[in-house]
């Protein structure tokens, strides 16, 4: 397709993503469906994340760098007393500690250094790219596993 085609799709599209799918996943099946190669998305969600992935088409992806400096909110679940190899819930639990009785009020305060803007360090098991590659490409594995 070209710009002058009457059928080429253009605009922001709303993409509810399913767990197990990456962001560039659901790009990649857009691209297929909609015979485009000029779409993006407005900021990448976990695999095993759900919600809401922002895809942008033709030229919205012009539009990319303010749709993703906007304010974002998150709902998550957390399991206490656990820590994974991974830092997230797909990883293999290494540690495990005990879980003192905790109250509503004190859940809440805990909960308060997670509101607000946040800096993250991604995770050595993420698609963050280092030197061109894949964290998860460049030789950092999960402790115990064989090449």
């Amino acid at each position: 397709m070209n710009a002058s085609d009457p059928h080429q799709f253009e605009g922001v599209l709303l993409v509810d993503k399913p767990a197990g799918m990456t962001s560039h996943d659901v790009v990649a099946r857009l691209r297929h469906q909609l015979k485009t190669r000029q779409i993006g998305h407005a900021g990448t969600l976990d695999p095993m994340a759900t919600g809401l992935l922002v895809a942008l088409i033709g030229r919205a992806t012009k539009v990319s760098q303010y749709l993703m400096s906007n304010d974002k909110e998150y709902e998550g679940v957390f399991e206490l007393g656990k820590i994974t190899d991974s830092h997230d819930a797909d990883g293999v639990v290494v540690e495990t500690h005990p879980v003192p009785a905790l109250t509503a009020d004190e859940l809440r305060a805990a909960m308060q250094g997670f509101v607000g803007d946040q800096f993250q360090t991604p995770p050595m098991f993420s698609a963050k790219k280092n030197q061109g590659c894949a964290a998860l490409q460049t030789g950092a594995q999960r402790p115990g596993s064989r090449t």
